[in-house]
Order: C-alpha cells, then structure tokens, then sequence
C-alpha cells in the first residue's frame, strides 16, 4: 500500500532592501538629511515604489531612520504595516507607529521570516544596513544610484565587514539618470 501524502512547501517571507544611494554610496549626508533626492522625485515616476510597497507588509529601521521619518512632519507613511525599529536603547517601548526591539535581533528576523505574510522591507540605515548583511539576512538588494556625488554622508552599509558576493538581477535606466540595481543574496 502507498500512502500518498501532500506536502506543502512554504517559501520564507525576503528580506529587500530597497534604498537609494549617491554614485559614491552615500545614503544621506552627515546629519542624516536626504533632501538632495528631492531633484529626483517625479510624479510621473515612481521608480516601481508603489508595487514595492504593495509587496511588504513588515518594515525594519534602525532608530536614526525612524527619527528622520518622524522629522519629515507628515503622517507616518507605513502606517498599513507592521514596522519594527531596532535600537539599543531598552527603555523604548511601543509607540502609535512601531514597536521598539532591543535585542536578540537574530531570532527575531527568523521568527518573522517563517511567519506567513509578505515580504520584509529593510529601510536602512547604515548600522542596521551593516548587521543585516553581515549575519546573511538581506535576500534582494534593490538599489537606486543617484547621480550625484555627496563625497560625505552615511553610507549604504557602516562597516560590511564580510565578504558577500550577490547575483545580479536586474539593471534600469531612467531619462533622468537614475539607475536601478536589482541584486540576489542568499540564492534568492
């Protein structure tokens, strides 16, 4: 006698870091502002944004991130998502737009990316960029190169310190000189 059974294979949710950076790899200038991206925001182009935001339903930042998304005034953006902030400041508690985690990052990402859902968006910064990368959790790398050279600022990722070889995707071209980057980590 056979028995047949089904067995259901449940892809994890990606991590994706979808981000913009100067052709020197600067993510923002020194004081964490980002408005020399402002040249480049189109209404008519919206660099594939909305389709990637319709993909996520998780974002993770780093606490210098949230703070700048809070000093932009307006409502919080991600507000239909479930959004993480990670810090090391233990005395964060919940607030009307994130919860705080302090710690065991590791098993956190774990846990969320066998949870049942849709993708996981890792808006940055630096530091956060850093950890991600070097523990092997960033799966796909969407990558927006500004034409523009910062020469200082915070960079895509603070300290990589490994090496880590990814599959290239995808490029774009956009009138304006914007370029598009898609990269597979973790044989994503």
């Amino acid at each position: 006698m056979i028995n047949n059974h089904i067995f259901v294979i449940r892809n994890m949710r990606k991590v994706k870091l979808y981000i913009a950076s100067s052709i020197d790899g600067k993510i923002a200038l020194p004081d964490g502002n980002i408005d020399w991206l402002n040249d480049f925001n189109n209404p008519d182009q919206d660099y594939g944004y909305k389709d990637f935001l319709d993909s996520v339903d998780i974002t993770i930042m780093g606490n210098k991130t949230y703070q700048q998304v809070l000093s932009f005034g307006k409502e919080f953006p991600y507000r239909d998502k479930r959004n993480y902030v990670f810090t090391r400041n233990t005395g964060l508690i919940k607030d009307e737009n994130v919860d705080f985690v302090s710690r065991d990052y590791l098993s956190f990402i774990h846990a969320l990316k066998n949870e049942t859902g849709k993708d996981i968006w890792l808006i940055g910064g630096s530091k956060v960029n850093s950890f991600f990368l070097a523990n092997n959790l960033i799966d796909e790398l969407i990558l927006f190169i500004i034409p523009v050279l910062l020469g200082d600022g915070i960079p895509l990722f603070e300290k990589p310190g490994v090496l880590t070889e990814a599959r290239l995707a995808g490029t774009k071209c956009y009138s304006n000189g914007v370029v598009e980057l898609k990269y597979n980590f973790n044989n994503a």
